[in-house]
């Protein structure tokens, strides 16, 4: 796995960080609300703000995030053993997905590679849950983010692409 992120971040650009953080993050909104959306139905006695929480704190312990609020901190602490479980779970609640969290998970640590961070346990992590395919080849950063914003569009959160190639016309 180190091997496979050294390559590829030996040819990464760095100016495009940024967008593929984007990407990244979009990725993580994406399984967020799927996530959200099954807390909801199962978690039916919590609180809307606590159903978030756990929805949050999951996806963030996937991609070794920390939350910008606080209370949300002291959620995940307080429900580690519940994180663990729902971990353990999303496998089998977002398959579909496991491509996308795969190229995102790799991304970030690219990227995170450029900026001196060491994310390798979130891929062994994700590994370990079954939330990783091994052997996926490593998309280039265009063709991820191509993939995440076809994907974002079908949830909704960004327009859809439209195509830059002119048709022909047959008839000529």
């Amino acid at each position: 796995m180190h091997n496979v992120v050294d390559e590829a971040a030996s040819d990464f650009n760095p100016k495009i960080v940024p967008v593929m953080r984007e990407a990244i993050v979009m990725v993580q909104m994406i399984l967020y609300r799927r996530l959200k959306e099954d807390v909801q139905k199962r978690y039916q006695d919590w609180s809307d703000k606590e159903k978030q929480w756990l929805a949050g704190a999951v996806i963030n312990n996937l991609f070794g995030t920390e939350a910008a609020d606080p209370e949300v901190n002291v959620f995940a602490r307080e429900h580690r053993e519940l994180i663990e479980q729902e971990l353990r779970e999303l496998k089998e609640r977002s398959a579909d997905l496991i491509p996308h969290i795969t190229d995102a998970l790799r991304m970030q640590t690219i990227c995170d590679n450029h900026e001196g961070v060491h994310s390798i346990p979130c891929l062994l992590l994700a590994k370990e849950l079954g939330l990783f395919d091994q052997d996926r080849v490593l998309p280039m950063p265009s063709t991820f983010m191509i993939a995440v914003r076809k994907l974002g569009a079908e949830y909704g959160l960004v327009e859809e692409m439209e195509s830059t190639v002119p048709l022909v016309n047959s008839q000529e």
